[in-house]
């Protein structure tokens, strides 16, 4: 395992990058020793100096949910960052492209919580159960380390590669639809570019909400009422341009739709 001393300046260089939108080498190509504890020791460093600072966390982004998702970047293992409000965007937004490094854009779904959520045996029920209601969300991602090669140790030390989300307006409980089934269709420019089903996500979208609770419990934590999870992305992600238009259709959900300038 990393030492403390490793650990707090990755995660300055790290928030370096961030500042100024940077990229920088693997961690894993300079400390092949680190491990998974070591990637979320280093993004509890960042986050904790991003609150120091005056960000306000909201909520949670689970990522690497789907085959789609595992596929695209060679990751099985699901992992998870978090979500400051001043990363929320309205759809209809328009979203400063030199803000982040390497933008791509994920389709997913939200979950408001009504109250908390806490394992280590929380099951699926239990989520629904807990969940005030689901949101439509398009997750830009933000890359700090550079992509070849990197492993789950270098995405979640990158804060799970979150950048912003932008939420779509139609809000519905889970005992409103069948989540599973809810789709999408991302298109950019005018054209389809992925398309995609929710039950991507490990079977039904709110897996992995009753997963992070189980995985939070670990540490002695739980989620907690008001919280907002992004609960992972069931399409491959697409890359986008300055300049692009990006609408993703819903359906029965709703469209949400931004543009990079």
């Amino acid at each position: 395992m990393l030492d403390e001393h490793t650990i707090t300046r990755l995660a300055a260089e790290l928030a370096e990058a961030d500042r100024t939108h940077g990229v920088i080498p693997r961690i894993t190509a300079r400390h092949p020793e680190a491990t998974v504890e070591d990637s979320y020791a280093i993004q509890g460093v960042w986050r904790d100096a991003q609150q120091a600072a005056g960000r306000r966390l909201i909520g949670r982004k689970i990522g690497l949910t789907s085959k789609a998702m595992q596929q695209a970047t060679g990751i099985t293992e699901p992992d998870y960052g978090v979500m400051f409000d001043d990363t929320v965007y309205a759809s209809g937004a328009e979203i400063p492209f030199d803000h982040f490094s390497n933008v791509r854009i994920e389709v997913e779904l939200a979950f408001m919580l009504a109250r908390p959520l806490e394992g280590p045996d929380c099951t699926l029920d239990d989520a629904l159960a807990a969940i005030d209601y689901a949101v439509p969300a398009l997750e830009v991602l933000n890359s700090h380390i550079e992509l070849e090669g990197r492993t789950i140790v270098d995405t979640i030390s990158d804060n799970a590669a979150y950048g912003a989300m932008v939420l779509g307006d139609v809000r519905k409980r889970p005992d409103e639809i069948d989540l599973r089934w809810v789709s999408a269709l991302l298109h950019r420019n005018g054209e389809i570019e992925e398309t995609g089903v929710a039950a991507g996500v490990l079977g039904h979208p709110a897996t992995g909400v009753a997963w992070l609770a189980n995985k939070f419990s670990r540490h002695g934590a739980r989620l907690e009422a008001g919280e907002l999870i992004l609960a992972g992305s069931f399409t491959r992600p697409m890359w986008v341009s300055r300049g692009d238009d990006v609408l993703c259709d819903y359906g029965p959900m709703g469209v949400i739709q931004c543009r990079f300038v």
